[in-house]
């Protein structure tokens, strides 16, 4: 394989697990959640494909801000996803699409501006692109993961991600 080929396999596996690596226990955001229902009109799976979505479009686009403005401030997976961001970006590289393939999704803790949800899926469908150049990049492994989100401002961000079941 070739150094670059072996470059975009290994940054596909990075980009499946963006967002993905658990916070740590003491990792506290610092963003109050805004009070209200917990998940007003959603099923879980609908609030996850939306945000899903609003991630892939910040990827897309290659703007940081975008992407940070999905996570609570303080949360340590938004730190990593911006950090893989940049990291992209700093090769010159974009990646779009990013389809997530949410295979089950259940809400296991709901409270005003809180939900909590144990979530299975895997990275389904990504290409990178450097000018009109573009590399189809590996699917990812299925996982499960505990996924907090807090609404602030009106919109729904994570504010932590670890392994659960």
């Amino acid at each position: 394989m070739s150094r670059s080929r072996t470059t975009l396999a290994a940054l596909a596996l990075v980009v499946t697990v963006a967002g993905c690596t658990p916070d740590p226990p003491a990792t506290v955001p610092t963003d109050a959640p805004v009070a209200g229902p917990a998940v007003p009109g959603r099923s879980p799976v609908a609030l996850l494909h939306a945000w899903d979505r609003r991630r892939a479009a910040a990827w897309a686009a290659g703007d940081p801000h975008a992407l940070r403005s999905l996570y609570v401030a303080g949360s340590a997976a938004g730190a990593r996803d911006l950090a893989m961001l940049r990291s992209w970006s700093a090769r010159g590289l974009t990646v779009a699409p990013l389809d997530v393939q949410v295979l089950a999704g259940a809400a296991v803790a709901r409270a005003p501006g809180r939900v909590t949800f144990v979530v299975t899926e895997r990275l389904a469908r990504a290409e990178a692109r450097s000018g009109s150049r573009t590399w189809l990049l590996p699917r990812g492994q299925v996982g499960t993961r505990r996924v907090t989100m807090w609404r602030v401002a009106g919109r729904w961000r994570v504010a932590s991600v670890s392994a659960g079941s």
